[in-house]
């Protein structure tokens, strides 16, 4: 049976928007392959790693019919990349076999049966749909997603926090030094529903989605979330346990504010960053009025100082930071603009932007 026949880009990008959960080393061998069903003409294309699932439809022409197979994901795509784009591939099924031909090409591939692959069972207990524009949704993680924690032993801190409530969607990130917090107004109300999505599932979305105003639906379950966009179904296991309380760690009475450009203090804290010691990761801040001064030292005895010019009539103020915290969160905004609201050198430092309400950075002071 022709399974599909199509060019290799078309192939190779219904592949590729599945396979980015799929481990080239597994406990479970099918977990490495792709499953193909075919029923009439489209092909589904389904991959798991028993946390998340994710399903796309495509039309890649072939026989009309019944079939179902698995096989190896990785190799399936890195044989694909070696073709040219516009090159015809057909993929052939027989005999427990199937063979991908392409121009004077031909690979004969091992498969495991369909039936064998293990499909994630959903949740019965889903809230009501919403959805958003994608963008809004690629927006809002990248503004969050480098503050989540990495392999912490606080397992529910290495997620993203998802909050739907009235007619918001707020997400959440901590390690327990910084805090990003972005939100969204949503078109329906909702009532309160929330859950953590695990590393992996915010790092595969992230790729997934597009910068365009295609709307994603999402539902919440008690142990699941489901994300439907772009004719693909994506479906996640969810963090168990209590995220911290996010709105006691936001200052809400810090007295001296200052407005400056956003790319400029980036470009001076990447300089300063670079006399810093690799462990030791500090920079001292200088707060005067009109003049922010920022300096970093190591332990060969070298030394950066930076000024900028600042708009401010506030305390004096010098405080210490780890300055990957401050970069992580500039590189991640696109505004022009950023404000710090400052108590004193033992207080954390708050990042807003100007005019927009739905964005808080929190970072924690360090001692230097």
């Amino acid at each position: 049976m022709i399974v599909l026949k199509s060019t290799q880009e078309k192939f190779l990008q219904a592949l590729q928007s599945v396979a980015g959960i799929v481990e080239r080393r597994h406990t479970l061998p099918i977990l490495a392959n792709v499953l193909l069903r075919k029923n009439g003409a489209d092909l589904e294309l389904t991959t798991s790693d028993l946390e998340i699932q994710v399903h796309t439809k495509a039309q890649l022409d072939g026989d009309a019919g019944s079939f179902s197979s698995t096989v190896g994901a990785r190799k399936l795509i890195d044989i694909l990349r070696t073709l040219p784009a516009e090159q015809m591939i057909t993929l052939t099924s027989a005999q427990n076999k199937l063979t991908l031909t392409g121009g004077k090409s031909r690979f004969t591939l091992q498969t495991l049966p369909a039936e064998d692959f293990p499909l994630v069972q959903e949740a019965a207990d889903f809230g009501p749909a919403f959805s958003i524009p994608q963008k809004s949704l690629r927006a809002l993680i990248s503004q969050v997603h480098f503050a989540m924690a990495v392999h912490d032993i606080r397992y529910y801190l290495n997620g993203i926090l998802f909050v739907a409530e009235g007619k918001s969607l707020t997400l959440v990130a901590t390690d327990g030094h910084r805090l990003a917090l972005s939100q969204v107004t949503l078109e329906v109300e909702m009532p309160k529903q929330e859950v953590i999505l695990p590393r992996k599932t915010v790092l595969e979305l992230q790729r997934l989605l597009k910068d365009e105003d295609t709307p994603i639906e999402m539902r919440f379950a008690g142990n699941q979330a489901k994300f439907v966009f772009s004719g693909m179904e994506f479906v996640t296991k969810l963090v168990e346990g209590k995220f911290p309380d996010y709105n006691r760690v936001i200052p809400k009475n810090h007295d001296n504010h200052v407005t400056l450009g956003r790319v400029s203090l980036l470009s001076s804290l990447q300089r300063a960053a670079i006399l810093t010691s690799d462990k030791f990761k500090g920079v001292r801040l200088n707060f005067e009025p009109g003049i922010l001064r920022i300096a970093s030292s190591n332990a060969e005895q070298e030394e950066a100082k930076e000024e900028i010019e600042i708009d401010y009539a506030g305390d004096v103020i010098e405080i210490g930071f780890n300055v990957t915290y401050l970069m992580d969160a500039l590189a991640n905004m696109d505004q022009e603009m950023v404000t710090l609201s400052l108590h004193d050198a033992n207080s954390s430092v708050l990042f807003t932007v100007p005019g927009q309400t739905g964005f808080k950075y929190v970072v924690m002071p360090m001692r230097i």
